[in-house]
């Protein structure tokens, strides 16, 4: 069950190639972000992220995939919601 409105859905071409790479569907990821599955996020950020539920700020995902991470980001008016690797922020 969504917890949230994700409106558009965008990724950076890098997250893309990396997602094709290792073989990782990014709309599994993007199931678990509106999911309330944060990923691999300390007590303080999950925290942060149930705040932002609640009062419509920015929500953060970070999943471990290999040695690298991909982040997802759904930005407080719920406008768009980002796939993307921390180097391309």
């Amino acid at each position: 069950m969504a917890l949230f409105e994700m409106g558009q859905v965008v990724a950076t071409p890098g997250a893309l190639q990396f997602c094709e790479a290792n073989k990782i569907n990014p709309l599994l990821l993007l199931g678990r972000h509106i999911a309330g599955d944060w990923g691999d996020l300390d007590s303080a950020d999950v925290a942060a992220n149930v705040h932002a539920v609640q009062h419509d700020l920015r929500i953060f995902s970070s999943y471990v995939v290999g040695s690298a991470k991909v982040w997802v980001i759904t930005e407080a008016d719920r406008s768009s919601t980002c796939l993307l690797l921390p180097d391309e922020y």
